[in-house]
């Protein structure tokens, strides 16, 4: 497929923007090559087993992509052509259906689903030139998964989507819900924070509980990718052998959690579905969850460690300024009852950061969703002792 099976060649990973160079390094770990962050994304090379490994093993990445042709486009012209250009017999095997994803914005194209359009006509037009025969449209399980990315001033990308559905699916979280965090998000902040698992980790707000079953994922250095199904698994250049082979490896470094991972929330339901989810993700022995309020904060370890939280932010759960107090109450609790720990607080809202009444030795921008936030960290003492410092502060 494209040269995938004999040797190495481009490929990106999409991610959350702010998570890139936390990408990047993942990508480094597991031995890929010409890693370059970008804006949204990470370039790397690799062959078809650098494609099962990445989607096995990466926590931040939402896709893995093989890009197969990138050019100016400017009108539906220039995308057909584009689209047209690739030897798209080397990528489908007779009677394989496929689907068209389209992300991006462009002028020409005032919808996804006309420029997804397009590049269906130039595949259709090109295999029925080549082989007297049309292949089919499946939307729902398509046996090839097209990516388009339109970009209005540089190249655009069509490529092949080796995930299918975005690697922040792990499969252990029912998708929706209130306020939900994404997967590959929580890990990012997780890697932001040098969370290893050899740290005592709480989350006083745990919700449906994706800090801590990422925090036990990561802390039992288990890939996330080994329980949910792939894209290439349906390629027709797919190997089997190989795939098993990279998932039985990928397997083996499992440990005990070393250090304790709790979760509370006040909601009965909230510690019920992160109970749910601890199970479907088969990390409920390695997390303790307890229903108490976010200000009952005292840290069931005595002293440090690590404390992660996704507060509201008044964009998508309450107001504002209903949630002034809150904050207010948990910067007081965090000086007086998480003696020596260190906390991360991904804040949406520059009004309520100021509200928690310490001061940050660093904040990192990153987008939940379309949402643009900072990941700030505050290093808290016993006592009354504090410190000045902010050395490594982004904003």
């Amino acid at each position: 497929m494209i040269g995938l099976e004999s040797g190495s060649r481009p490929l990106v990973a999409t991610c959350s923007r702010g998570l890139e160079e936390v990408l990047a390094g993942e990508l480094r770990a597991l031995g890929a090559e010409a890693v370059a962050p970008g804006r949204g994304s990470v370039g790397f090379s690799g062959d078809l087993r650098t494609v099962y490994d990445a989607n096995l093993r990466l926590r931040t990445a939402m896709r893995v992509l093989v890009p197969l042709v990138r050019g100016g486009v400017q009108s539906r012209q220039d995308l057909y052509e584009l689209a047209a250009s690739v030897a798209w017999d080397e990528v489908f095997a007779p009677d394989q259906t496929f689907a068209v994803e389209v992300v991006g914005r462009h002028p020409a194209f005032r919808k996804t689903t006309f420029a997804a359009q397009v590049v269906k006509d130039a595949v259709v037009d090109r295999l029925r030139e080549l082989r007297g025969r049309r292949p089919d449209v499946d939307r729902e399980r398509p046996d090839v998964r097209l990516h388009l990315r339109l970009v209005e001033r540089g190249p655009s990308t069509l490529g092949l989507d080796s995930s299918g559905e975005p690697l922040s699916h792990r499969g252990y979280r029912p998708r929706g819900g209130p306020a939900p965090l994404a997967e590959t998000l929580a890990a990012g902040i997780l890697l932001l924070a040098d969370y290893d698992g050899s740290q005592a980790l709480l989350d006083p707000m745990c919700g449906t509980g994706t800090f801590v079953v990422e925090a036990a994922l990561i802390a039992t250095r288990t890939p996330p990718g080994l329980h949910r199904p792939f894209a290439f698994e349906r390629w027709s250049a797919h190997d089997q052998t190989a795939f098993e082979e990279l998932s039985r490896r990928a397997s083996r470094g499992h440990r005990d959690a070393p250090s304790p991972i709790v979760g509370r929330d006040r909601d009965d339901r909230a510690v019920s579905a992160t109970r749910r989810n601890l199970k479907a993700a088969w990390m409920e022995k390695w997390v303790e969850l307890e229903r108490r309020d976010v200000l009952d904060l005292d840290l069931p370890w005595g002293s440090g460690g690590m404390i992660v939280v996704n507060p509201p932010y008044g964009k998508r759960v309450g107001e504002v300024e209903d949630l002034g107090s809150l904050y207010r109450l948990f910067g007081d609790r965090l000086k007086g009852h998480a003696p020596d720990a260190t906390a991360w607080i991904l804040c949406g809202e520059p009004r309520l950061a100021k509200q928690i009444g310490l001061r940050p030795s660093r904040r990192i921008p990153l987008f939940n969703g379309p949402i643009e936030c900072r990941l700030l960290k505050f290093e808290l003492y016993e006592g009354s002792k504090k410190r000045g410092s902010t050395e490594g502060q982004n904003s």
